[in-house]
């Protein structure tokens, strides 16, 4: 099978799942496994691949499209695209596979395409209702969307995140499946001891991650609880071009990604989220498995399939700030309920475990192959 994604170069959630779910098919006898870039270029592999898996890079470099204005920039992209074909049509001839896997919503029309009856899977990281934008909707999008559609329902899978998200695909194809993110596991014997005066936050700076609603959060938090601090994680947080835009204060703390990022769920004590939607929500159930609550609105489609309300943290109905900034103070003020649900957390994780996860696709890969 061959796995096709534009490029690996940062320690964000989907190039962990996607380093951990190719190590561990790999490994799995007659299962050969590739991971085809197209603008990989001198950028490293931020998680290490197992020898098992072939990293091949096509050197496209779709970036530079960008570099030029609007007719300029069309005509380098359609020469790229043409690149790409030849590229990839030539490898796919060489190694024969069997299927091919994308998450990237520009490469399945395109795959659609090219493919010569090789199966296609779709992995679904977008939400069914907003593939591309939040609130502005251009012409251009829109046309954008309706070739997205009208090839999502030409694969032979598409692979949602959660089970709410696979139902509303099954509107356009009828292959639609719900198969989790695998959680990236906390190998270390060290959890969290929710004692740390630390609230962390794991997001890039975007309008998704709802920082808008974060930094009204913790105004009232802050002011409530002057000595707890809030760690922001994410691409884009420690730019100057962004501070306006995220939480500000004595206590804020602003942190490039990193590598390290489990032991950064180790030292907090309650991760908040603030999205306005999640394919999934892998940050909260990575700190749940290091012993950490999570607080998080109840937005499509992801929180709701990981937290059990009570139990393991909080859902807040979408977007109560005041609501939500309580929730936050009733954990800060009773480290018992910290610890309990902590603890709750690492049990209800498990089923999104690795050993979990993988024999779903094992089975998903293997009946596309017997029905083709």
């Amino acid at each position: 099978m061959v796995y096709i994604a534009k490029v690996f170069a940062e320690w964000g959630g989907l190039e962990r799942v996607w380093t951990d779910k190719l190590n561990a098919l790999s490994g799995i006898p007659d299962y050969e496994v590739w991971l085809v870039t197209t603008d990989q270029g001198d950028h490293l592999y931020p998680y290490p691949f197992n020898p098992n898996v072939h990293l091949i890079d096509l050197n496209i470099r779709f970036s530079q499209q960008y570099k030029y204005g609007i007719l300029r920039r069309y005509l380098t992209r359609a020469r790229l695209i043409l690149i790409f074909k030849k590229r990839l049509q030539l490898l796919l001839a060489q190694i024969h596979p069997d299927i091919l896997v994308t998450n990237s919503s520009d490469y399945v029309v395109m795959l659609n395409r090219w493919r010569k009856g090789i199966s296609l899977v779709v992995e679904c990281h977008g939400i069914y209702d907003r593939p591309f934008h939040m609130d502005r909707t251009t012409w251009q999008k829109r046309i954008k969307s309706w070739f997205y559609y009208r090839s999502m329902a030409k694969a032979d899978r598409i692979v949602a995140l959660t089970c709410k998200d696979a139902d509303k695909w099954l509107r356009i194809n009828p292959s639609a499946r719900f198969i989790p993110d695998v959680v990236h596991e906390n190998t270390s014997n060290a959890i969290s001891d929710c004692r740390n005066k630390r609230v962390i936050f794991v997001g890039r700076v975007d309008s998704q991650k709802g920082y808008r609603y974060l930094s009204a959060i913790w105004k009232i938090v802050g002011q409530m609880h002057p000595d707890w601090r809030l760690d922001l994680y994410g691409e884009g947080v420690d730019k100057v071009e962004n501070q306006n835009l995220i939480p500000k204060g004595e206590n804020v703390f602003a942190h490039p990604q990193t590598p390290d990022i489990m032991d950064r769920y180790r030292e907090s004590s309650i991760l908040v989220l603030t999205s306005v939607y999640e394919p999934f929500g892998l940050v909260m159930a990575e700190a749940m498995s290091c012993g950490v609550p999570v607080v998080a609105f109840d937005c499509p489609y992801g929180p709701s399939e990981i937290i059990t309300d009570g139990e393991n943290g909080f859902l807040v109905d979408c977007f109560d700030v005041e609501a939500f900034a309580g929730k936050v103070c009733q954990l800060i003020e009773d480290e018992g309920m910290r610890l309990r649900m902590g603890r709750n957390a690492i049990s209800s994780v498990q089923r999104f475990s690795k050993d979990k996860i993988i024999p779903q696709w094992q089975h998903l890969f293997e009946s596309v192959v017997r029905n083709k």
